[in-house]
């Protein structure tokens, strides 16, 4: 069974930074993508980031720019985050595609507020 903990989020100002950390534990063999979601109050789970083993990556236009997702071949991978902004505010959820099975993290708050 493959567990993901995620950490890191926190309460920032607008303009600032944070960086999220998931970490996985289990057998991750046939993993195909990690990334990045998040559910904002009142929306639905939406992509952040995603990053293939073969290092390809997806971003969601309104993060581009701003995002950055790694891995390690460890089963870690992080998210950079700057200028973030108000609506960046939302619980940021890590997954990990392995052999076509969706595996998620509890999540972490980031909330973005003067």
């Amino acid at each position: 069974q493959v567990q993901l903990v995620e950490s890191g989020g926190g309460l920032v100002q607008p303009g600032g930074s944070l960086r999220l950390s998931c970490v996985a534990s289990g057998n991750i063999f046939g993993l195909s993508t990690m990334g990045w979601y998040h559910r904002a109050p009142g929306k639905e789970r939406k992509l952040v980031a995603v990053l293939t083993t073969g290092g390809r990556t997806n971003y969601a236009d309104s993060v581009k720019g701003r995002f950055t997702v790694s891995r390690d071949n460890a089963g870690k991978v992080w998210l950079q985050m700057y200028n973030l902004r108000p609506e960046d505010t939302a619980v940021y959820y890590c997954n990990f595609n392995i052999l076509g099975n969706n595996y998620w993290g509890q999540g972490t708050q980031v909330t973005v507020s003067s």
